[in-house]
């Protein structure tokens, strides 16, 4: 399993409740499930699909591209 260092909270499809994806596999499987797919969504699907067909990319870049593509979809839940 690629996990990252710590986990990135998203918003669920459930009003006001978060999920906290901590590792490549979770990070494509939320990603799929948003409607707003904007360019950062398209960075960090790539970087997961390929993560998962065995490229050696660091799991802190998808990480980072996961974040963003939460952000940019407005599914990254807000910290404290």
């Amino acid at each position: 399993m690629r996990s990252f260092s710590s986990p990135v909270y998203v918003r669920t499809d459930r009003l006001g409740l978060c999920y906290g994806v901590d590792h490549v596999q979770k990070a494509a499987e939320q990603l799929r499930k948003w409607s707003k797919r904007g360019p950062r969504w398209h960075k960090a699907m790539i970087l997961c699909q390929s993560a998962l067909e065995g490229d050696p990319i660091d799991p802190q870049i998808i990480r980072k591209a996961f974040q963003a593509a939460a952000k940019e979809a407005d599914m990254l839940f807000p910290s404290d």
